[in-house]
């Protein structure tokens, strides 16, 4: 039977654990990157959360100490961080915060202008506005004739006077005709449909996946071309279950993070 032994930081054995095929290497063996993001995902959390007092780091020796960590792999970790542009090192004064992300939550069917209202005015940049004809996928999401029309909406929207996300908006032309002379411009498309229509939204099917910045969204969101971005895919209903709203939005990964609230539901798992 293998002893734990006590080291600073995690609890490691003397040898790897074997149960027939090999589970991994000894957590005191890894390489140090492996280490190294390990300890990043962690300071990573701490920075969203604005754990750190007055937004300068701890020393490389008291973080090595809190993640069981060696000095070297804090170093590293605080590299991969500066890279992606969430803290510099200041002469005299040490390793700040230097990158803000806000949170977007998926909780609640909600517009980017109510989900950030907390954190600043979003302001709409409208780039194209207008009828066209539905692409095949379009039309048939949002049970569309392949011959008739959508109304099409695209914006550029800024946090903070910073460019934020890239939305391009379907919308049926029964719904979306009257928001083609609405204020567009300070208004979420959500809040404009449930006042135009009377009708109250419902549910949305969303999807969201890591996409290159192509060089026209790099060029708008003011982003490197290859860039990742957040890319979500969200189709919106009326109450009743009628479509109404196909989006496809282009986030700004360094400047958002997405959170959601799920549950385990046990009856649910013994059906499967």
């Amino acid at each position: 039977m293998n002893t734990p032994r006590r080291r600073e930081g995690p609890l490691v054995l003397d040898r790897p654990v074997r149960s027939g095929a090999r589970r991994g290497e000894p957590l005191d063996r890894r390489p140090r990157a492996d280490r190294a993001r390990q300890v990043a995902d962690l300071i990573r959390q701490q920075l969203l959360s604005a754990g750190f007092d007055n937004g300068v780091l701890p020393d490389e020796r008291i973080l090595a100490g809190q993640f069981g960590a060696t000095r070297n792999a804090v170093r590293e970790a605080l590299d991969l961080l500066r890279h992606e542009g969430l803290i510099d090192r200041l002469p005299g004064v040490g390793t700040v915060v230097v990158g803000h992300k806000v949170p977007h939550g998926l909780h609640r069917l909600m517009g980017l202008g109510e989900v950030l209202h907390e954190h600043g005015t979003v302001v709409n940049e409208v780039r194209a506005v207008g009828l066209v004809r539905p692409p095949d996928g379009v039309a048939r999401r949002l049970g569309l004739a392949m011959d008739g029309s959508v109304v099409y909406i695209e914006r550029l929207r800024r946090l903070g006077g910073l460019p934020l996300s890239l939305d391009l908006t379907y919308i049926t032309p029964e719904a979306g005709e009257p928001l083609l002379h609405a204020d567009l411009e300070r208004q979420d498309i959500f809040q404009l449909l449930e006042q135009t229509s009377g009708r109250a939204l419902g549910a949305a099917e969303l999807t969201v996946e890591a996409v290159n910045a192509d060089p026209h969204s790099a060029s708008v969101l003011g982003v490197p071309r290859g860039a990742a971005l957040l890319m979500v895919e969200r189709l919106t209903h009326f109450e009743d279950g009628t479509p109404v709203d196909l989006e496809y939005i282009r986030f700004r990964g360094d400047r958002l993070v997405m959170q959601a609230g799920t549950h385990r539901s046990t009856a649910n798992i013994q059906n499967t």
